[in-house]
């Protein structure tokens, strides 16, 4: 049985690869699915899917609305969501990311460190399982197949 699992979480760093690489050595049955990570194309879509719009806003307005569409899609029909946390960037899409999970009742594994202990507590207590680090992500899922 193979299980799909929804990256949700910043795209300004190589996380992903990295704890796909984890669970691709420990041999285990996972595919990954995961937001847009092309940040130029994330934001360039509405435009290229539905012409050029009048100002910012609608453009903003057009690539959200595709995008969430994406997500949608992707995480329904994902068995297991981890949303990392990092502390270098806001995580606006991460937090929405989550809150979507819990509301489509799907398994949650937050990842988030120490310092984000207190912002997160809330969203923390509504996941499945939180952790400290990607390390500890694989663990739970390994454990699943255990």
């Amino acid at each position: 049985m193979q299980l799909t699992v929804y990256l949700a979480g910043q795209i300004h760093d190589n996380w992903r690869k990295k704890l796909e690489q984890t669970v691709k050595e420990k041999n285990l049955p996972y595919q990954f699915v995961a937001p847009q990570t092309n940040h130029s194309l994330s934001d360039a879509i509405g435009e290229e899917i539905l012409g050029e719009q009048p100002t910012k806003f609608f453009k903003d307005d057009a690539a959200s609305n595709i995008n969430n569409f994406r997500t949608q899609v992707l995480m329904q029909k994902a068995d297991i969501v981890i949303a990392l946390f990092g502390e270098d960037y806001r995580q606006w899409n991460t937090a929405m990311d989550a809150t979507s999970a819990i509301h489509l009742n799907k398994p949650l594994i937050i990842v988030r460190p120490e310092s984000l202990i207190h912002p997160l507590k809330e969203l923390s207590n509504k996941a499945n399982v939180t952790v400290n680090t990607i390390e500890q992500a694989v663990q739970v899922l390994e454990y699943v197949f255990q």
